[in-house]
């Protein structure tokens, strides 16, 4: 259960039948036929490869949904976080605070009033709010929930790498049509858990062996990057970083301590994880979880590091929605996020899209710095009645997160110039559009690229992204107490990049200076002024007669493959201590 917020106990009677699409048949039944409407009519409902039903189930059973209730003044927010993001405003670094974010977007009393009526009179339980009461988290018997959504029935599945079980709904949900202006969507009927991309490759051959290093390590990075011994965190001020981990991913302090031991070379280090908000389970630690902390703790060296751990602690929980839920009911949280997941924007609703970039609205106007990987699919391919085109990812695509992309050394033994990691994802929203602090970067690069793919592949009036990126391949990472060499993904440049921003965070902090924030607005005014620019190489896609298994390519400045480029820490601190 989440902690604040009010929680809502009472029950009323149920009656039999509903009448009429008002408010009082609404409270009579849950509606029928011409009394609903479904919220996610285009939310993709085919079974994820590797999972599996195991069949309907016991309508006893408990669920825990969750209803995210409709905001008011959205049409505020995008003003308001280009105000507190643009280096330009006045109002620059003044960011909200959470209760001031809670006043903005905190539903109606109207929409309180009636999805509260509405849930107790189905005998929800426990209803649990956040801070900005625009989400319940409600427990409910499998029948009753099966009575309030109209269409749903629910089945226990087993999948993914864990043999992970969830509960969800085959079938698509409907809900009365008094509650249209009131429900955005319910959470936990359908989304399967997100699994890792990251990927082990083979080992490289080397023609000569000396002077080479034998894969990425901290030493390795903070070399690239230039980062000295003495650039880590002071250890005296209240900086903090984070990372995210969904559904049996756990991170174990031993493999930390190990990690560091075998590669921790000569900076200064925190020994352990400060802060895990949730629940960290005790089961075999998970690799993505595993790289996730050992290099935001590496990168962001001897910064106060916490860990949100989403282990899904019930089955019909969506993690990456409870996620945000937890940013949603704490005032205090630490500047920079990093979160190493994604889906294919076409394999989620709108609804869910859209309301999902509201609450990365809400985070970059509370001065949250939210990076994302960019994927390792390259652009991606789907193919739709014949005809194919790239196919983005989310939450990589939204206009108010940072996206990171992924590079190779042009040597893997030497620490060299860096190209294109050919998994890096990359390429156009095909859900928002392309964001105004970019208009010049992507114009220029869409006139200026000699080898675009054909232009029915992607929507070049989209969000375009990544914006940075840093090295993804061939990591060394210790799970379960075994070093693993040659780990690749942009789950790991991720992590990596985040560090850096918090340590330049440090730095602003000691000077009196508010952290970065949401970075774009400012990242794309500079010019990537402070990276190194990627302009060789070039990721993969579709596989046809139109397109030979290349995406994108980069190029001189911004690119849809690594963004406008890698850290260079000095470089990019001075471009980002002040104001």
């Amino acid at each position: 259960m989440l902690e604040g917020g009010e929680t809502i106990t009472a029950q009323l009677p149920m009656k039999p039948t509903c009448h009429s699409c008002s408010l009082l048949g609404l409270l009579a039944l849950f509606g029928v036929g011409k009394c609903t409407y479904s919220p996610e009519p285009d939310q993709q409902l085919t079974l994820p490869p590797g999972w599996v039903s195991l069949g309907r189930v016991d309508p006893e059973e408990d669920l825990s949904l969750t209803f995210a209730l409709r905001q008011q003044n959205l049409e505020r927010l995008p003003k308001l976080v280009q105000a507190v993001s643009d280096p330009g405003s006045p109002r620059y670094g003044k960011y909200l605070s959470l209760e001031e974010v809670a006043e903005l977007v905190r539903p109606s009393p109207l929409t309180l009033h009636t999805v509260q009526k509405w849930l107790l009179a189905a005998g929800a339980r426990n209803c649990q709010s956040v801070i900005t009461q625009d989400f319940l988290t409600c427990r409910m018997s499998v029948r009753q929930a099966e009575l309030l959504l109209s269409g749903s029935e629910f089945h226990r599945y087993v999948g993914g790498p864990a043999e992970t079980h969830v509960v969800r709904s085959p079938r698509p949900y409907r809900l009365p049509k008094a509650l249209a202006s009131h429900v955005d969507f319910v959470g936990g009927l359908h989304r399967f858990p997100p699994t890792s991309s990251l990927r082990q490759r083979p080992e490289p051959q080397a023609a000569e062996t000396v002077g080479l290093h034998l894969g990425v390590t901290p030493s390795i990075i903070r070399k690239r990057y230039n980062l000295t011994a003495q650039d880590v965190g002071s250890g005296t001020t209240n900086n903090s970083q984070a990372c995210a981990q969904f559904l049996e991913q756990y991170f174990h302090d031993s493999d930390l301590a190990e990690f560091m031991q075998l590669f921790g070379g000569d900076f200064a280090h925190q020994a352990s994880v400060a802060h895990v908000v949730g629940q960290q389970g005790r089961g075999r630690a998970g690799i993505e979880a595993s790289l996730d902390v050992e290099y935001l703790m590496s990168a962001g060296a001897n910064i106060s590091t916490w860990v949100y751990s989403n282990p899904g602690r019930h089955e019909s929980q969506e993690p990456f929605l409870q996620w945000l839920l937890l940013l949603s009911n704490e005032s205090a949280l630490p500047p920079v996020h990093t979160a190493s997941y994604g889906d294919d924007e076409d394999s989620l609703s709108s609804a869910y899209i859209q309301r999902v970039n509201t609450e990365f609205m809400k985070a970059a106007a509370r001065g949250l710095t939210l990076l994302f990987a960019s994927g390792d699919s390259g652009a991606g391919c789907w193919s739709t009645s014949g005809r194919h085109q790239f196919r983005p990812s989310f939450p990589a695509s939204s206009p108010y997160v940072t996206t990171v992309g992924g590079t190779s050394f042009q040597n893997p033994f030497r620490i060299t110039n860096e190209i294109v990691d050919y998994i890096s994802g990359g390429g156009f929203s095909n859900v928002f559009p392309r964001a105004p602090y970019q208009e010049e970067a992507v114009a220029k690069f869409l006139s200026s690229s000699p080898k675009l793919p054909p232009s029915s592949y992607f929507n070049a009036s989209g969000r375009a992204y990544p914006d940075v990126a840093a090295l993804s391949d061939g990591y060394w990472v210790v799970s379960n107490r075994v070093p693993i060499p040659w780990v690749s993904g942009t789950s790991a440049s991720t992590p990596v990049f985040g560090g850096i921003l918090s340590l330049i965070n440090e730095h602003r902090i000691l000077n009196g200076r508010p952290p970065l924030g949401f970075l774009n607005p400012r990242l794309y005014q500079q010019h990537g002024a402070g990276l190194f620019d990627v302009t060789r190489g070039c990721h993969e896609s579709c596989l046809n007669e139109e397109v030979q298994g290349q995406g994108f390519c980069s190029g001189p400045g911004w690119d849809p493959v690594t963004g406008w480029g890698t850290p260079n820490f000095p470089a990019l601190l001075k471009t980002l201590i002040d104001p």
